[in-house]
């Protein structure tokens, strides 16, 4: 039998990010009802499931206000920063937040904490993860940056291909990240080809 630990790692599924947000990703809330499906095999196999969010201060480096290149979004307990209403996080999920630095970016899930500020990175030693499956939004900013951060945490990653939309700031910029993520190594996985 297979022992190895895996968990499922969703990124900023958030009201923020999906149509009618303030940064919303071309057919963000796409990812929602895929990723459920994920969410419920892992919630089964009790695996650990993580979910990261934007968790950002009113002001910060990030913005356009603060010299940044986004409008404001994902503001602390706002509902924009709210996960999506659709996306059925069970109870047991642990939350990562990042972004709360107004001097710092943090597209990537490795920069962020859960709420008794111990990093994502701890977090999977503590659960003893090996495989990493990762979808959410968006391909090209924190699914990149978070994949490739698991990668270089030698975790085996798998991109959960059916589960990503893409901002595409300039166009193409998702099929270069998904490009770059699997040149760094990482698997691409559609639910249909999950086995656990």
């Amino acid at each position: 039998m297979d022992e190895r630990v895996r968990a499922l790692l969703v990124v900023d599924v958030q009201n923020d990010f999906c149509p009618g947000g303030a940064l919303a990703v071309p057919e963000g809330d796409r990812v929602v009802e895929v990723l459920n499906r994920y969410i419920a095999v892992f919630g089964e196999k009790h695996f650990p499931i993580f979910a990261s969010r934007d968790w950002h201060p009113r002001q910060t480096s990030h913005f356009k206000d603060g010299g940044g290149p986004w409008p404001a979004h994902c503001v602390m307990n706002t509902k924009g920063a709210a996960f999506h209403p659709g996306l059925q996080l069970p109870h047991e999920t642990i939350v990562i937040s990042k972004g709360m630095d107004p001097d710092s970016d943090s597209y990537s899930a490795f920069l962020g904490q859960d709420a008794q500020g111990k990093g994502f990175a701890d977090l999977l030693k503590a659960e003893h993860v090996q495989e990493l499956y990762v979808g959410g939004l968006a391909t090209d900013y924190c699914v990149k940056s978070s994949v490739l951060d698991a990668r270089q945490a030698g975790l085996d990653v798998f991109l959960l291909t059916d589960a990503i939309r893409g901002v595409d700031l300039k166009p193409g910029d998702s099929q270069r990240a998904v490009e770059e993520m699997l040149s760094a190594g990482v698997k691409p996985m559609t639910f249909g080809q999950l086995k656990l």
